[in-house]
């Protein structure tokens, strides 16, 4: 069973259908065991068998009376067509129990359920929630950004929308998630990012939009640095406030190109560059001198 259950997580994102005949083997050997009806839910859903997942959430609840699945029941439902199941259970009293993790995901999902019944504000409105905060990173926020992107594509708000994509994948390189294979330094003092979180350059300030909240209760950011006047620093090569700028600049201090700006010399060392060999490998002393001395018999050297 355990073998099984094992192999059900290694192939849930790559081949869910897999996953899901490993969880439902699991089961035979272990069906009152609530570990093993959560995996099974969980295959049922990334494979797409929504009654499936909806039966084993619906026992896991009752096994374990934990409510952290509350979302993909929600979604479930509004793909089995029955949106207006999907909202009670949206608005049960069971959300009081969901951390800011899983507020996040219900909201998610209520905005897809807004797009689908055609209502493109009621989208953004279900997204507007404590937890949409620019400049906090937590493990839920490049999604959470990202779906509000899309939101406000729905409405016509383009240029807010570049800029909270753009957000996402600065949240991802402050945590070390997504196409960042490691995080950025960010002095933790020794904390959990997970729990804290990472302050994140505002990349979007200009566009008018606050943020509308901290993370989630108990969660405490920690600070990153940001440009003079709160704003995230942006390279001076990627225009002015336009929303295309490399998102992989912010937080960065450019220094100016010109050395009568910067005030000093940013590589003393690069004086003697172009001829001089002793510059480039001072170990080779001996040879110039006994080179210097050869020369001096056989002749000047070229200039």
């Amino acid at each position: 069973m355990a073998k099984h259950l094992v192999m059900a997580g290694r192939y849930l994102e790559d081949d869910p259908r897999l996953a899901l005949e490993h969880a439902q083997a699991a089961g035979r050997r272990g069906g009152r065991i609530a570990a093993v009806r959560e995996a099974t839910a969980i295959a049922a859903y990334e494979a797409g068998d929504w009654a499936l997942a909806l039966k084993e959430l619906r026992t896991y609840r009752r096994m374990t009376g934990s409510q952290e699945h509350l979302p993909l029941m929600v979604d479930c439902e509004r793909a089995l067509g029955r949106p207006e199941k999907a909202v009670e259970l949206a608005t049960s009293e069971a959300v009081a129990e969901l951390d800011a993790a899983g507020r996040v995901e219900l909201a998610i999902v209520l905005a897809g359920m807004r797009r689908d019944q055609g209502d493109a504000q009621g989208a953004v409105d279900a997204l507007s929630i404590p937890q949409l905060d620019r400049n906090r990173g937590f493990s839920y926020s490049p999604r959470l950004f990202r779906a509000y992107a899309e939101a406000l594509r729905g409405v016509g708000r383009d240029r807010e929308a570049v800029a909270w994509d753009r957000q996402a994948v600065v949240a991802e390189a402050a945590l070390g998630t997504g196409q960042f294979a490691e995080p950025e330094i960010v002095d933790l003092v020794g904390e959990d990012p997970e729990q804290t979180g990472v302050e994140l350059p505002d990349d979007a300030a200009d566009d008018g939009e606050q943020a509308t909240g901290a993370g989630g209760p108990g969660e405490q950011a920690v600070v990153a640095e940001t440009a003079p006047g709160g704003d995230a620093a942006q390279d001076p090569e990627d225009g002015a406030d336009d929303g295309t700028e490399d998102v992989l600049d912010e937080g960065t201090d450019e220094e100016p190109e010109d050395d009568d700006e910067r005030g000093e010399d940013l590589d003393p060392d690069d004086e003697g560059e172009g001829g001089r060999e002793a510059d480039l490998d001072p170990d080779d002393d001996e040879e110039l001198v006994a080179d210097d001395a050869d020369g001096a018999q056989e002749g000047p050297a070229r200039g």
